[in-house]
């Protein structure tokens, strides 16, 4: 039910009085039907003394309780058909409003089960039951939109506000892809905006599923439309459902209005805006004026009131007569547009002159048939002709005599109401001298607008002596009625100053412009009238009959102030027309009513308001609807009758299937409209009833467009600080108080919407609503139109209810995560759990205020951080608990951590805020004593390792590291030593060296990544870091090299010096240590700084740099050494071999003694193959397991040189001597298979061909060329050339 006022009692009283002011519109002295005023005793007579028994108080109270509803319920109704009739009138004759085409067009809203569905829909997508084909990044992209979006409480609460659209769904998915797909790498041939399209296409093929949301039932048949300019019709319909009006209920107050009558409607205007004049002049009068603020302002009211009657006069009066008639201009009168319309019915006014109600009309003459002719013969040609008098001739067909019939129709113009038609028969003369055809017959007719418009039989006038006496012509006369003529037909008048002699005339009622009739008569064949009567001032009504005047048998009469016309009609059909024709033209309140009419419906005498229709009123009076026709607007309060009509439009438009957030629609704005121009409802009085209607709405959830407000607020600031938005310039006390009410309201409203703002605006939606409303909220703060508030008083406004969001916020998130019930009772391993969760939840939340929230804080930036910060230290306060309760040493805490410094080192405002150093004083010790902790466990994994390291090579440590106790390290992305899930880093693909080294180098780099991983915030202490880490890295290595330096040469010295030595794979390994700590220094042992600080720690650096650089030359001389040392060996072995000695003799001949008999085997070959042997795997070994490709070559060319050396000086101890030929042999042999086989491995030209070398080559060239001539055949084809027969 309808709830009109705040007060149940007030409301009754009030609805009470206003029905009777209604009823008593007419003017009349009787007291018509009205409503029972409500009982002021309760207990009523029936608790009398007279009764025997009465019920007890309950039942007694039960009843009054019900006689009272239904009373309250049936003074509502009378109510709303009384605001029916008002706003019907509205819709059927608008003359001040437009339906508005600028108005944004409203997206249609989604419901609960709409929600639902569409949830089901992405669901099934993400599960693949649709047949949607789509890749990883699109549903990776859904998925996060359905979890994120769809499933949040806070959109649920959204669509069952009414303030969600499906616009707004697909507007969050797609500024959700557009930062996923900028994000995505480019790729040739297809553009991110292709991208974009394709998504968004899959998008609606999912939201759309089998079935179509655009699609409503028929229900929402008139609502769909509602968005779009609606007929009449549709908008009586609308305000039916509005108002709760029923069809029937409708219609007979349509019936009894005469919706349909322009004519009607114009002249009720005309009576309204007659009555508000009168009401301005009474309260002028009597000086009952509203309370305003200023007395000045009492004289101004009554000037407004004049005012906007005047221009509504004025919209009236430039209206077209008639819409949708024959064009017809408005008589421009030469007079003042406004004085005039003060003072109706002035003697000094200009009067019309009788050109200016000149008409014009429309003839159709349809000549059918012509009977009883019978002077000419059968076959004798005949025709008509046809003229208006004055105008142009028109001729038929012809026709023979025997059948003379046409159907022929003329159309004629004509300024002459009364009008006269020829009509003329002829016959084609035969005679040779005749000069014109011979006439028939003829017929003359007087037709008028009311005339009969069917085919009739004329008797023609025909010649004398004819034979045709009985000549009669079929034909139709059609005279129009021109849209400004209101009435016609025949009365007598007698007046003073018009029509002064009593005699039957011929009338027509013109109506020149909204607001200037005149009674005209006519004479024949004239188109300007005999005289006339401007109707303007004159009163109409039903008199008794005149005895004295002769004619006429029905009077009426219009009087005026020293005039008064008589008029009489022959029937009293014509004189009801006649009187209700008039009544609409001269504007007056007073309906006049038949006396035989009245004296039927109170036969006790008096006078009762009815409306004259003969076609409705007893059906308007048989269902009760003439007091609510009859009923005079002037004297509803409108301004309550707005409020209400306001109110229950407001509550039908946010139920309709529009996501409209407070807008009416354009229809609706329409009629609104039209009602305040027309019942004179203030515009400040209107703002202040729907901002009281919407803050009410926003108050209990509903979903209203903050634009919307600050429309109306402004409005109604400016008009309170006159600013005049409306040209109205008094303000009540009433209007004043209201809106300091109204602005307090609001102000907290906006408040608690600001405070709010995740939750009043989810996901920024509606959009820009945040923004508008910080904009509203500025201007609420303003103490008046002109001064503009401080921004520091806004910015402290917005400041407290940012600080009330966060615990807001921070709340409401520990109850969705249900964190106080795992805080109290979990173990520090469940707790920690539950705030690193809890922690994941605080960076969507500030993450989701940054995307959709920090536009609209753009002009205060630092506030949101300021409200991120507060947010935060509600946070930190569970987050230092739950760090609280982990044991010592431990280090499961470091994820929390990362995550909250990943977030917070990102942001602008919060990087090294107030938490985030917080954050960082919670950690810095936990960093510093875990890395003090790794580096105690890694020089103790140094110094073990190193004790019983095997130095055997290896290629996968997760099986051969040593076993060493280490700090428990969280699992991050770049694990610390958890040896079961360590995978090899890519350094460590190949061939590497021992277990320990291995180890080392592992962990060092580990442990740097894991401090880089944590990115530490505060450039000081990061630095402090990185430099410890680098310097942990450097005496590391260090020491490592050192003691693999020992170990190398122990090993080396333990190894043989003859040809059968093999480089052992340790001895290697260790050579891969040292190469190894070679290329980890540059990683590990490398700090990036500022100059200054580089050039310093290079320094450093470059001592650990050339430790290792002399190490690996060291261990290089070593090596070499060691295996020259074997050739040295072989050497020794050919220098007994000497010339001069006696081995060399007693050799000598026994191999030639033997050789006589047998074959003796080349002494001195298998020493040489054996070398040569020695050098070609040692080489191999060198080169499968030694991995730096540079100290490799290092080693051979220092080999292939110290080799060369000790040949040379070998030979040059025997300059003096000859050598053997076996000694020969064997050199010629060693050199030249050494100088390829270096060659082979890279030795370059450079350090083959050395001056050593070509002393050697020279001397065994010599050597080979002296043995040649003394014993050819011994060398048996070893020679120093190049020969590839040579054996390998």
């Amino acid at each position: 039910m309808l709830d009109p006022s705040s007060s149940e009692e007030e409301s009754d009283e009030l609805l009470d009085e206003e029905r009777r002011d209604a009823l008593l519109a007419a003017g009349g002295g009787s007291s018509p039907r009205s409503l029972p005023p409500p009982p002021r005793d309760p207990r009523g007579r029936e608790g009398g003394a007279g009764r025997a028994a009465s019920p007890s108080p309950s039942v007694l109270s039960e009843g009054r309780e019900e006689q009272e509803r239904l009373q309250r319920e049936e003074r509502e109704k009378r109510l709303r058909l009384q605001l029916y009739v008002f706003i019907a009138r509205c819709i059927a004759h608008p003359f001040n409003a437009k339906q508005p085409t600028d108005m944004a067009r409203r997206q249609q809203k989604l419901n609960k089960q709409q929600l639902q569905t569409l949830k089901e829909r992405f669901q099934a997508f993400l599960n693949g039951e649709t047949q949607i084909v789509a890749d990883e990044a699109f549903c990776n992209a859904v998925r996060s939109y359905y979890e994120v979006f769809l499933k949040s409480d806070r959109v649920a609460r959204m669509v069952h506000s009414g303030g969600c659209s499906a616009n707004d769904f697909r507007d969050v998915f797609k500024k959700n892809i557009e930062k996923r797909v900028r994000s995505l790498p480019e790729i040739d041939g297809l553009s991110k905006e292709t991208v974009l399209s394709s998504w968004l296409a899959k998008y609606d093929a999912i939201y759309r599923g089998e079935e179509d949301f655009c699609k409503q039932p028929n229900r929402m048949a008139l609502s769909a439309v509602s968005e779009l300019i609606l007929s009449k019709e549709q908008l009586y319909e609308m305000f039916q459902q509005i108002l709760g009006i029923k069809k029937l209920e409708h219609q007979l107050i349509y019936n009894a209005c005469q919706l349909d009558n322009a004519d009607e409607q114009a002249a009720q205007i005309r009576r309204e805006l007659d009555g508000r004049l009168q009401l301005a002049e009474q309260m002028a009068r009597e000086r009952k004026f509203p309370k305003f603020i200023t007395r000045e302002m009492e004289n101004m009211y009554i000037e407004e009131l004049r005012s906007s009657v005047n221009l509504l006069m004025a919209n009236l009066e430039s209206l077209p007569v008639s819409k949708g008639g024959p064009e017809f201009k408005l008589q421009k009168l030469k007079r003042s547009q406004n004085s005039a319309f003060l003072d109706i019915g002035d003697e000094n006014e200009v009067q019309l002159s009788k050109s200016d109600v000149v008409l014009s009309f429309t003839l159709e003459i349809v000549i059918m048939e012509v009977q009883g002719l019978k002077s000419v013969a059968p076959n004798r040609i005949v025709y008509c002709t046809m003229e208006v008098e004055g105008g142009e001739k028109l001729q038929t067909d012809q026709a023979e005599a025997s059948r003379p019939q046409w159907g022929t129709q003329g159309d004629f113009t004509t300024t002459h109401p009364r009008p006269v038609v020829k009509v003329k028969l002829f016959t084609e003369s035969t005679g040779v001298l005749a000069l014109e055809d011979k006439e028939l017959g003829r017929v003359v007719l007087y037709p008028t607008s009311n005339s009969s418009k069917s085919p009739d039989l004329h008797k023609m006038i025909v010649p004398k002596n004819s034979q045709d006496s009985d000549l009669k012509i079929k034909l139709a006369v059609r005279m129009d009625k021109p849209p400004h003529m209101k009435h016609c037909g025949y009365l007598y008048a007698l007046g003073q100053k018009v029509w002064k002699r009593w005699k039957k005339r011929y009338f027509v009622l013109v109506q020149v412009s909204q607001y200037t009739f005149a009674m005209c008569s006519y004479r024949e064949k004239k188109s300007e009238p005999q005289e006339l009567m401007q109707l303007e001032g004159y009163t109409v009504d039903y008199t008794a009959p005149h005895t004295g005047l002769q004619g006429g048998r029905m009077f009426f009469n219009a009087v005026k102030e020293g005039d008064t016309v008589i008029f009489a009609s022959d029937d009293e059909q014509d004189r009801i027309l006649w009187v209700q024709a008039m009544y609409r033209a001269t504007g007056q309140s007073y309906k006049p009513v038949p006396a035989s009419q009245a004296q039927k419906m109170n036969p006790k005498g008096g006078d009762v308001s009815a409306d004259i229709s003969p076609l409705y009123t007893d059906r308007g009076q048989k269902h009760g609807m003439e007091e609510f026709i009859s009923a005079n607007p002037c004297k509803f309060d409108h301004a309550f009758l707005f409020q209400l009509l306001q109110r229950q439009t407001l509550d039908h438009r946010l139920n309709d299937s529009y996501s409209c957030l407070g807008w009416f629609s354009p229809g609706q704005v329409f009629v609104l409209d039209e009602y305040c121009a027309r019942y004179g409802v203030r515009g400040c009085h209107r703002h202040l009833c729907y901002l009281n209607e919407l803050i009410e709405h926003s108050e209990n959830g509903s979903v209203i467009d903050p634009t919307l407000l600050h429309y109306s607020f402004a409005f109604c600031a400016s008009h309170v600080h006159g600013n005049r938005p409306d040209g109205i310039g008094t303000v009540s006390v009433e209007e004043k108080e209201r809106f300091e009410e109204i602005k307090d309201r609001l102000s907290s409203l906006l408040e608690n919407q600001i405070s709010h703002f995740r939750y009043c605006f989810p996901f920024g939606r509606p959009e820009g609503a945040l923004k508008a409303t910080l904009s509203l909220l500025e201007r609420v703060l303003m103490k008046d139109i002109a001064t503009p508030i401080p921004a520091e008083e806004v910015k402290k406004v917005v400041r407290k209810c940012l600080e009330k969001a966060a615990l807001i916020n921070y709340t409401r998130l520990t109850e969705y995560a249900k964190i106080e019930e795992a805080m109290n009772q979990a173990t520090p391993a469940r707790k920690l759990e539950e705030v690193l969760h809890l922690a994941e939840l605080c960076i969507e939340v500030l993450q989701q205020n940054e995307e959709h929230h920090s536009e609209a804080f753009a002009w205060w930036p630092e506030l949101l951080a300021e409200h991120a910060e507060k947010f935060l230290s509600l946070y930190s306060v569970d987050m230092d608990s739950a760090l609280e309760a982990q044991p010592q040493d431990s280090w499961d805490s470091f994820p929390l951590f990362q995550l909250l410094n990943n977030s917070l080192r990102n942001d602008t405002f919060l990087c090294n805020g107030k938490f985030h150093k917080h954050l960082q004083e919670i950690f810095v010790p936990m960093v510093i004593r875990y890395i003090d902790l790794m580096e105690s466990s890694i020089a103790q994994s140094i110094h073990r390792g190193l004790e019983q390291e095997s130095w055997q090579p290896v290629k996968s440590i997760t099986n051969s590291l040593p076993n060493v106790a280490l700090p428990k390290v969280p699992s991050l992305p770049l694990n610390l030593p958890q040896m079961p899930s360590f995978t090899t880093p890519t350094w460590m693909t190949s061939i590497n060296g021992s277990a320990t080294s291995e180890d080392l180098f592992w962990k060092l780099d580990a442990l740097q990544m894991f401090v880089f991983d944590l990115h530490w915030p505060e450039p000081e202490f990061a630095h402090h870091l990185e430099q410890r880490l680098k310097l942990m890295a450097t005496d590391m290595i260090e020491a490592c090299v050192k003691r693999t330096r020992i170990a190398f040469e122990v090993k080396l010295q333990k190894t043989n010096k003859s040809t059968d030595l093999r480089i052992p794979s340790s001895l290697c390994t260790m050579f891969n240590v040292l190469v190894d700590a070679k290329k980890q220094t540059a990683k590990l042992c490398i700090l990036e700084g500022g100059q200054e600080f580089a050039s310093q720690w290079q320094q450093y650096h470059s001592k650990i740099d050339d430790l290792v650089e002399e190490t690996v030359k060291e261990i290089i001389s070593l090596l070499v050494s060691k295996v020259v040392s074997v050739l040295e060996g072989v050497l020794s072995k050919l220098s007994r071999y000497d010339e001069g000695t006696f081995f060399s003799s007693l050799v000598s001949f026994t191999v030639k003694a033997a050789a006589k008999y047998v074959d003796v085997p080349k002494p001195g070959m298998d020493l040489a193959d054996t070398y040569i042997m020695f050098v070609r795997q040692n080489q191999d070994i060198l080169r499968e397991k030694v991995n730096e490709e540079m100290y490799i070559e290092k080693l051979f060319d220092q080999w292939y040189s110290g080799s060369m050396k000790v040949i040379c000086m070998w030979l040059a101890d025997r300059l003096d001597l000859q050598l053997h030929i076996y000694q020969l042999k064997t050199l010629i042999k060693i050199v030249k298979k050494t100088y390829r086989d270096f060659r082979l491995q890279g030795v370059m030209e450079g350090t083959l061909n050395s001056k050593t070398y070509d002393t050697v080559h020279s001397r065994l060239t010599v050597e080979e060329a002296t043995v040649s001539v003394t014993d050819a055949g011994g060398l048996q084809g070893i020679t120093m050339k190049d020969s590839d027969e040579e054996e390998g």
